[in-house]
């Protein structure tokens, strides 16, 4: 990771903030992008070299202001060797019970925003000889379950896009690496929406004794290293990914019965 510039999505906290941290310790240059500037600056700050990380903060939900931001990104350092999309909202309602509009907001900002500043990356990575992109999904990206409706067809749709992508840019010195966790121990779960649209403000059980955000992070960075195409990272959990694929049946009841809040 020495001198890779390394442009990381979701920056301000969670799984970003220490991958921020972990990269930064590998002597990698950051860009570092998240809605609050406040606490961009925070982990700038608290990086051993912050000198090396740059603030650009942006809205995700705003896929208009994108292709701009991606821009001023390219002219920071010159070049991105590395784009890991690792921003993103939850959610915690029925189906039924959630607004349209909750859940297309939902979709804003864990799909159509890691696509659309991919989509300009991408071809300036290519001008530059290749690079990397890192799309932060989840075990619920291979399957539904209950309150997620929303969140989990976003995480499905990035494996869709992003899977296609990965295919297309075979050639040209792209790779692509999807990554799946499970119950990490972050604030994903304090800003998860509910049916209106507000925030959740608590932590799940699940988040609260799962995988603390460092060891999420140092198995990111194994699979980048690796140029995996896809990983699971969490405990038990993430081998409901296989119960699926090879017994659907038990699964399907397996699913219905967990505690999923």
């Amino acid at each position: 990771m020495k001198n890779k510039i390394v442009w990381v999505t979701g920056a301000s906290s969670g799984i970003g903030e220490a991958l921020v941290y972990l990269l930064n310790n590998k002597g990698a240059k950051l860009i570092i992008s998240s809605r609050n500037r406040e606490a961009l600056y925070r982990v700038k700050q608290s990086c051993k070299n912050s000198i090396d990380v740059h603030v650009l903060p942006l809205d995700l939900e705003q896929t208009e202001s994108l292709a701009e931001k991606t821009a001023d990104a390219l002219k920071i350092f010159g070049r991105i060797d590395i784009l890991i999309n690792c921003a993103g909202i939850s959610q915690r309602a029925l189906a039924l019970d959630t607004n349209l509009n909750v859940a297309q907001k939902i979709m804003n900002i864990n799909f159509w925003g890691p696509v659309a500043i991919s989509g300009e990356i991408v071809p300036a990575m290519i001008l530059a000889g290749g690079g990397h992109i890192v799309v932060v999904s989840s075990l619920v990206g291979k399957f539904g379950t209950r309150f997620r409706s929303a969140y989990s067809a976003s995480k499905h749709a990035l494996h869709g896009y992003f899977d296609s992508l990965r295919i297309e840019t075979e050639g040209q010195n792209i790779n692509t690496t999807i990554v799946c966790p499970g119950f990490i121990k972050t604030n994903l779960t304090f800003s998860a929406l509910v049916a209106d649209g507000s925030a959740q403000n608590k932590m799940d059980d699940a988040q609260q004794n799962g995988m603390l955000p460092d060891a999420c992070a140092l198995e990111i960075l194994k699979a980048i290293t690796a140029k995996k195409n896809e990983v699971y990272i969490g405990g038990k959990e993430k081998y409901a990914i296989l119960i699926k694929r090879f017994f659907p049946g038990y699964f399907s009841k397996m699913i219905r019965k967990a505690k999923v809040v």
